[in-house]
């Protein structure tokens, strides 16, 4: 995937591995649950925007994954 970022390509990941967010330049979160209860943009921005906020369950995976 670097090497495709390094090149000027954009790449589109659908993911939950928190290193991959930790990584990414964007995160689009869904939710706020699954299935009908999903669906809706909660949250979009940068990974340490979603760490700082712990507005969404990903955000507070994610803050506990960074040690934050």
């Amino acid at each position: 995937l670097d090497r495709l970022v390094d090149s000027g390509k954009s790449v589109i990941v659908i993911e939950h591995h928190q290193a991959v967010m930790a990584h990414a330049d964007l995160i689009i979160d869904l939710g706020p649950g699954a299935g009908h209860d999903g669906g809706r943009i909660v949250f979009g921005g940068t990974p340490a925007d979603l760490v700082a906020a712990r507005t969404t369950l990903t955000g507070e995976h994610l803050a506990a994954y960074v040690g934050t």
